[in-house]
């Protein structure tokens, strides 16, 4: 579903958690649950297997989902599956073990964790995906709409390049997953509207700055008539607008998506940066966690569930600034 209305649970970030690529933490809220029904404030148990930490929006995902599970007064058992398939099938079944009531998965690769699904619905537990969907095996899915994310940025990109077009590199997330391909679609479809716009197809940096730099120093020289810069996420086309920086092409636009506050306040700056679309990971969090919390207590949860997005360019970047890792959600 596309939507430009933001809704969900906005809780403001106040500290970043540390990027330990490990085993299982936890937050205070009570002991381990048994599986069975009962609600939260009878220290109902959470876990939540997380597919990464290594970029800002993950680290900030899970502050969200911590910040609302304390809230709520429920346990938030954390597992980082260091973006090892593998690593988060035993993450889940550890979890699983350790008792949780509910389960959030954010999967490395949504078939490849089939697995983990499968042995949480053995055990009874209901099984929430955050961000990423699988293709069956969880009661619902909390995400954004990621080909609006690249529609609502590929539209700015289309506006700023004029009839002239030109040449946009285009670095891409993961290999395989439904974020990236649907950031790229969303993008596709819409600088569609000029022909005059030819896209370059960059490597695949995982969403990662310092893989985008890498590329970004190879694909600068090859392409010197690059005249914009797509990345999945800000955190790459930041990179990307370093490596243009060092080479002095502050002629060639860039956009990204995500709302992380750097790419924000450049925007504002007026610089090479254009636009990014919002996801911001706190509320996405703390949605996941109270759509968790609804189903253990077995009420009725949507399939999909729209956490919503916006597009944050020149003209209203300003409002969206502050201390904040991402844009909030709802100064929307």
């Amino acid at each position: 579903m596309r939507t430009k209305r933001i809704f969900g649970i906005f809780i403001t970030a106040s500290t970043l958690v540390s990027l330990s690529a490990c085993s299982v933490s936890t937050t205070p809220g009570g002991s381990d649950g048994d599986g069975g029904k009962k609600a939260a404030s009878d220290s109902l148990s959470i876990g939540f297997s997380q597919a990464t930490q290594q970029s800002p929006f993950y680290v900030q995902l899970r502050t969200g989902a911590e910040q609302a599970a304390k809230k709520a007064g429920a346990k938030l058992n954390f597992a980082d599956a260091g973006d090892d398939v593998t690593k988060q099938n035993n993450d889940i079944q550890d979890l699983i073990t350790r008792g949780v009531d509910v389960l959030l998965v954010n999967p490395v690769d949504p078939k490849g964790v089939k697995a983990g699904l499968a042995a949480a619905k053995a055990a009874g537990i209901p099984v929430v995906t955050v961000d990423r969907p699988v293709p069956s095996g969880a009661v619902a899915h909390v995400g954004r709409d990621n080909k609006e994310m690249g529609r609502l940025v590929g539209a700015e990109v289309v506006k700023a390049l004029g009839a002239k077009g030109g040449k946009v590199i285009e670095i891409k997330g993961d290999a395989g997953g439904a974020v990236a391909r649907d950031r790229s679609a969303g993008f596709h479809e819409a600088v569609a509207a000029n022909s005059k716009i030819k896209i370059v197809a960059g490597p695949y940096c995982d969403y990662i700055r310092a893989k985008a730099v890498t590329a970004m120093q190879d694909l600068v020289q090859t392409n010197p008539d690059v005249k914009a810069v797509y990345a999945h996420n800000d955190d790459m086309a930041l990179g990307a607008l370093q490596v243009l920086k060092e080479n002095n092409r502050t002629d060639v636009k860039v956009a990204g998506v995500d709302g992380l506050m750097e790419a924000v306040k450049s925007i504002a700056a007026d610089g090479p940066y254009i636009a990014t679309s919002l996801n911001d990971p706190i509320s996405l969090g703390a949605t996941a966690v109270q759509t968790a919390l609804d189903a253990q207590e077995g009420k009725k949860v949507s399939a999909e569930v729209d956490a919503g997005t916006g597009l944050i360019d020149t003209g209203n970047a300003a409002s969206y600034s502050g201390s904040t890792t991402f844009a909030l959600a709802d100064k929307k």
